[in-house]
């Protein structure tokens, strides 16, 4: 999903700097973004290896990105980086609950708090951003299964789910700056700031491959509804990008996802309150049966298949 985001910046003419680990992937992404640049001439593309699951390491993404930057941090920043390694919960060691949690939220929450310092604390005279700047997006990516729990995902959901309170916790707490920004003429501006969160389903890539090697089957069994929406990297990336610039908050890439995201909206904003609050009357009532309907697949895969191997004597 990255490299299909970064593939979209690069054709609608952006700057790009990408974040991973690996360097030799790193490289394979610039040179393939380089290649479908709109302005190639005009654009610059730059990446940095880093382990985002490392706190430090966030700050320091920041500032080499803002150094880079010709000293102004960046305009928009992704939170994107996850990863799944799905399995029965009590098969699950206490290593990949922690480090799943590591990477699917502590990961985005630290390069949150990076950008977010780095776009709001202020530091001696107050500078107006310049105008082409007065807007700055944070943008992470969650997952569906944050809307949903199901067997099998409990290392993995949790992370997801926490990345959802995070957002509506963020968005609620900047309006603190909106207000001190129209406070007075002569007070200190800080450039306005929105956040969003992406809802992708299934994407078709290798590492969805790896997940399935680790996947119980009734997980899988409980995801055939969801095989009609799977999509491809480019697929995802261009339907998260196309909802973020019609302004949306809480994103989704598909219409199953659509669904789910109306059906829990609790506090979250309604980007099209109409179509949002009859979506999540009629999901309501259809998840009376669909939930029955998951349990009752989990029931009887127990049922016929008896207990799990760590569970039988």
């Amino acid at each position: 999903m990255g490299r299909g985001l970064a593939k979209i910046f690069s054709q609608k003419g952006a700057n790009v700097l990408l974040v991973a680990r690996d360097v030799k992937k790193l490289e394979s992404a610039i040179e393939y973004i380089r290649n479908v640049a709109k302005i190639p001439a005009n654009q610059r593309f730059h990446y940095i290896s880093a382990d985002v699951t490392n706190p430090s390491e966030s700050s320091r993404i920041i500032h080499e990105a803002t150094a880079w930057n010709n000293g102004l941090p960046p305009d928009i920043v992704w939170a994107n980086a996850g990863a799944a390694s799905p399995s029965l919960f009590l098969d699950a060691s206490i290593e990949t609950l922690r480090s799943q949690m590591d990477l699917n939220y502590w990961a985005a929450a630290y390069l949150a708090r990076a950008t977010l310092q780095a776009w709001l604390v202020v530091a001696g005279p107050a500078v107006v951003p310049p105008k082409s700047m007065d807007t700055r997006h944070f943008i992470m990516t969650s997952s569906t299964i944050a809307f949903c729990g199901l067997a099998g995902y409990a290392p993995y959901a949790p992370g997801k789910a926490a990345l959802r309170s995070l957002h509506d916790c963020l968005r609620s707490e900047l309006n603190l700056y909106k207000g001190a920004n129209g406070a007075s003429a002569t007070s200190s501006k800080v450039p306005k700031v929105k956040i969003h969160t992406v809802f992708p389903g299934t994407i078709l890539t290798a590492g969805y491959e790896v997940e399935n090697e680790t996947k119980h089957p009734v997980t899988s069994l409980l995801e055939e509804a969801d095989a009609g929406s799977a999509q491809t990297e480019d697929q995802v990336a261009a339907a998260a990008i196309a909802e973020l610039e019609k302004g949306r908050s809480i994103v989704t890439t598909s219409v199953l996802g659509a669904a789910m995201r109306a059906s829990s909206m609790q506090s979250s904003p309604r980007d099209r309150w109409f179509v949002d609050t009859v979506f999540s009357w009629l999901t309501s009532l259809v998840w009376i049966f669909v939930a029955k309907d998951l349990e009752g697949k989990v029931w009887n895969w127990g049922k016929k298949n008896g207990l799990p191997k760590h569970a039988a004597s």
